[in-house]
């Protein structure tokens, strides 16, 4: 099973689903990548995913232009903007599904404030692909 998350700068919510889908079966090719990626992932997303015991950290946000005319089972977009701008793709696609999920990244406060709205984006991105997972 090959899955591409997509979002729009690749260092947040589409890692952490990566990170859970991965978690969940380790035989699935997945992969993560934005229309806009940033310079590096996110490093509340990789705090908050080592709190549940998957580690992100050495991920590295990636253009979706890299994976266009590759061959997938599912494409799944997790923000409305790269729901919007996503690219036509020149390999096979099986399904292209939309998970969205609010953008962790526009949290405001101290560190603590941001962490917690981190933490529930992650969790509700677990049980967004943990929902995928089972019903796939």
């Amino acid at each position: 099973m090959r899955v591409l998350i997509l979002c729009t700068g690749n260092s947040c919510r589409s890692q952490m689903a990566e990170g859970f889908l991965r978690s969940f079966d380790n035989t699935f090719e997945v992969f993560s990548a934005g229309t806009k990626p940033e310079k590096a992932v996110n490093p509340f997303a990789i705090e908050v995913m080592k709190e549940v015991g998957i580690d992100i950290s050495l991920h590295t946000p990636k253009n979706v232009n890299m994976f266009v005319h590759d061959v997938f089972d599912y494409v799944i977009t997790v923000c409305d903007n790269a729901k919007e701008s996503c690219p036509i793709f020149t390999g096979k696609v099986g399904k292209r599904l939309h998970i969205g999920f609010e953008d962790p990244a526009d949290a405001i406060g101290s560190d603590e404030e941001i962490l917690k709205t981190y933490r529930s984006i992650r969790d509700e991105i677990k049980e967004g692909f943990n929902k995928f997972y089972k019903n796939m």
